[in-house]
């Protein structure tokens, strides 16, 4: 089944390129996905098809044809899952590397959404059919703590609660060279990269994007780093540490993949989360431990680059 949708044009618009004008409109989603309809015919002003060039003029009629995406069928999949906390409420996970948090187009399974249908039976609704109580999220690269509401109620207190800057989110980095500071914050707006748009970039355009970051140990060419998000921008940590040149290590988008040492993705891990319970009002403060192998990449650069200090415990779950 198609869906039609149909523009009229003003003269504010008169002599803007269609597939521009179309990729404004909420209802589709890029100015890509408008070229693709315009070269296969589905955009037609005053019922002619036209080029992904043709300008507008005041008065055009225009009519986009789009296929009805088909619906994906969510299904509960025995997968494993390590929960660090649990009650009637909500569940808290340790999500693993390379573990999509909730189904897409072209990804409708093998997500912690999937494996949580198995397990919980009950989740919130308000994140909508294809992400059931996902109150925040993590890059399918990067592991570590994620909180799940099971109800509506829970959902709305733990997104109130992430809005107000009121949950704890400590991530665990290591990062390319030596950083400026043994403290620091990157307050620098964070959106859509102009050219790359499945990547974001710091630009004056982008929202308020601010992180905090707190120097554990400095190995030679790498940094290890706590960061503490105040905001939730998409990539957020990733992107900042780009922008003050000192890139996530083994970061395949915004560094380089290729390290001395063997990693599956970004050296990135949410380690430690923190809010107050929206039923029993307790403060919870849960801790992911780090996966195995950013721990033996941290203990590579150790040996390689500090090897006066291995014998020194790194508290990388603390507070500050």
């Amino acid at each position: 089944m198609a869906l039609h949708h149909r523009f009229k044009i003003s003269a504010e618009d008169e002599g803007k390129r269609i597939d521009t004008f179309l990729a404004q409109m909420a209802e589709l989603p890029s100015r890509a996905f408008a070229q693709k309809l315009l070269k296969n015919g589905k955009v037609k002003v005053d019922h002619c098809a036209v080029k992904p060039s043709y300008l507008l003029r005041d008065g055009d009629e225009i009519e986009v044809e789009v296929e009805e995406p088909k619906p994906l069928e969510l299904k509960a999949e025995d997968l494993p899952l390590t929960i660090l906390y649990e009650d009637a409420d909500l569940i808290v996970v340790n999500k693993p590397r390379g573990m999509v948090v909730h189904p897409a187009a072209g990804n409708s399974s093998g997500t912690l959404v999937n494996a949580l249908l198995k397990h919980c039976h009950d989740l919130s609704g308000i994140g909508g059919v294809m992400r059931p109580g996902i109150v925040h999220r993590l890059d399918k690269d990067t592991s570590g703590a994620l909180v799940v509401a099971k109800n509506d109620r829970t959902h709305l207190a733990l997104s109130n609660q992430l809005k107000a800057r009121q949950m704890s989110r400590i991530y665990v980095a290591l990062v390319h060279g030596t950083l400026p500071a043994m403290k620091g914050e990157i307050n620098a707006p964070i959106g859509r990269h102009p050219r790359q748009r499945k990547q974001m970039a710091v630009h004056p355009q982008g929202k308020p994007a601010l992180t905090y970051y707190r120097v554990l140990a400095s190995f030679g060419p790498y940094t290890l780093a706590q960061a503490r998000l105040m905001s939730g921008r998409t990539h957020q940590i990733r992107v900042h540490f780009k922008y003050i040149g000192h890139p996530v290590a083994g970061d395949p988008v915004y560094g380089q993949a290729k390290e001395p040492f063997a990693i599956g993705g970004q050296a990135l891990h949410a380690a430690v989360l923190g809010f107050t319970h929206p039923c029993s009002g307790k403060d919870l403060r849960l801790v992911a431990p780090l996966p195995t192998d950013l721990e033996a990449a941290i203990a590579y650069c150790r040996r390689r680059w500090a090897p006066e200090n291995s014998e020194n415990a790194l508290d990388l779950f603390q507070e500050w």
